[in-house]
């Protein structure tokens, strides 16, 4: 069994940044401690400056394997991830077909992984206006949790619930244990913002952004509060766009309920008022809104009212971001960033003077616990995977589309000036990324409940 000793003058161990040696043994991490205190039997690796972080878990993401495969893919989106640091991705369960909200649907989804994955992967299951039979099987099967919508999802193969299919599911959700993860906004707001904004320039952003408004999102979380309380089933709300719904997220956090709360880099990074018109590549729901909304986003985090960050990675065909000719009600929505989420929080922190050790918690050990791979994942800590990122905070970037490595290189952030380059990625001690080029064959796995 060979040893390996990383060095750095900066690794982002769970009780602060500094100098540490990190000693993995068969894909685990065996000890992780300040210092430079080497065993005799190792193969050293100094990484000199350069910090090390866990591997970071992306739980948002939509991988649209089986069924779009050209859309993205679990040989792009897992490249793609490798690529921005990323070890671990949880998919979503629909954009593929079938959408993973059967036992069988999830074994289709495993077999079409085999073999393709350059990290590992889990998958979300889907709980939809008839499934409720398949839930507890779903739980059996492996699945880490559940995704929901309460508005159409916009595509074929994955229904929405409405309060009255979401109490005949909850019960089973309650039952396993796992998560219930929500797309928060309710259909009555947006049925009538559209109507007010009938014969309004669909080109401008800001009649797209009138569309989705805050009270959509404040009234599904607070329907998602109440069934909380009633069910005591683990709710997660999903990018959270809004800020006018923190205070009833705190307000339920405080009284103890089983409530988590995720953004995107989207949100922290984008405002409102610096999106053009015709800008349909900015173009998710809930919306990017303004730059006052988005401090609070940030406050919220700092204070532990959001728990994480997500990607909600978020692929298409390019003709299906044009359509329309800059017509917002066209053109797909979603956001594709998976390559580039560290280096966009990165900037955001560092213009904040605030440090990486942020990183570790909200993209990599919190995104662990809500998946439950707390035991394997999320931290540099004796016992767990060596899952490992080396990364480069001081260096800077205008991100062009060679950066990207996800299957259409289309994407809000090309030609951002970002700071921060991932050197070398980690997946159980075996190294999947180096220096812009992919290592070895695909050795990811899926991580099974």
């Amino acid at each position: 069994m060979i040893r390996q000793a990383f060095l750095s003058t900066r690794v982002v161990l769970p009780e602060g940044i500094g100098p540490a040696t990190v000693v993995i043994a068969d894909g685990k991490i065996e000890s992780a401690a300040h210092g430079h205190v080497i065993p005799d039997d190792c193969e050293v690796r100094d990484f000199g400056t350069d910090c090390i972080l866990p591997g970071l878990i992306d739980t948002h993401v939509h991988i649209n394997e089986p069924g779009r495969t050209e859309w993205e893919g679990f040989e792009t989106a897992t490249r793609a991830a490798a690529a921005g640091g990323y070890t671990t991705l949880v998919d979503m369960p629909l954009n593929c077909l079938p959408a993973t909200t059967t036992v069988a649907a999830l074994e289709e989804k495993r077999a079409a992984a085999r073999g393709k994955c350059r990290v590992d992967w889990a998958a979300w299951g889907g709980v939809v206006g008839d499934n409720q039979l398949h839930i507890a099987a779903l739980a059996a099967a492996g699945v880490p949790g559940y995704k929901c919508f309460l508005i159409y999802p916009g595509i074929e193969g994955f229904t929405m619930v409405d309060e009255a299919q979401l109490r005949r599911a909850l019960p089973e959700v309650a039952a396993s244990g796992l998560p219930l993860l929500v797309h928060a906004e309710s259909p009555g707001p947006l049925e009538a913002a559209a109507a007010s904004l009938a014969g309004e320039d669909w080109t401008k952003y800001s009649t797209y952004l009138a569309s989705r408004p805050d009270e959509a999102e404040i009234e599904a979380i607070q329907l998602m509060i109440d069934l909380c309380r009633e069910f005591r089933c683990r709710t997660h709300i999903v990018h959270l766009s809004s800020a006018k719904a923190l205070a009833i997220l705190g307000n339920a956090r405080a009284e103890g309920l089983p409530i988590t709360v995720e953004t995107c880099p989207h949100y922290l990074h984008f405002a409102a008022e610096e999106i053009p018109d015709d800008g349909t590549l900015f173009k998710c729901a809930p919306p990017i809104r303004g730059k006052i909304n988005q401090q609070c986003l940030w406050e919220a985090l700092l204070a532990g009212v959001i728990d994480l960050i997500a990607s909600d990675h978020s692929p298409c065909p390019p003709e299906m971001r044009r359509r329309g000719a800059g017509d917002f009600r066209q053109a797909w929505g979603g956001i594709a960033g998976l390559s580039v989420s560290l280096p966009v929080i990165w900037t955001e922190l560092r213009r904040r003077g605030l440090p990486l050790s942020y990183v570790a918690r909200w993209m990599a050990a919190a995104p662990a616990k809500l998946a439950g791979l707390s035991d394997r994942k999320g931290q540099i800590l004796t016992g767990l995977d060596a899952d490992l990122v080396v990364f480069d905070p001081e260096a800077s970037l205008t991100l062009s589309e060679a950066q990207l490595h996800f299957r259409h290189p289309i994407s809000p952030y090309l030609g951002e000036r970002l700071w921060g380059r991932v050197k070398h990625t980690f997946l159980r001690g075996n190294e999947v990324f180096s220096n812009g080029a992919f290592v070895g064959e695909p050795l990811g796995v899926e991580l099974a409940g």
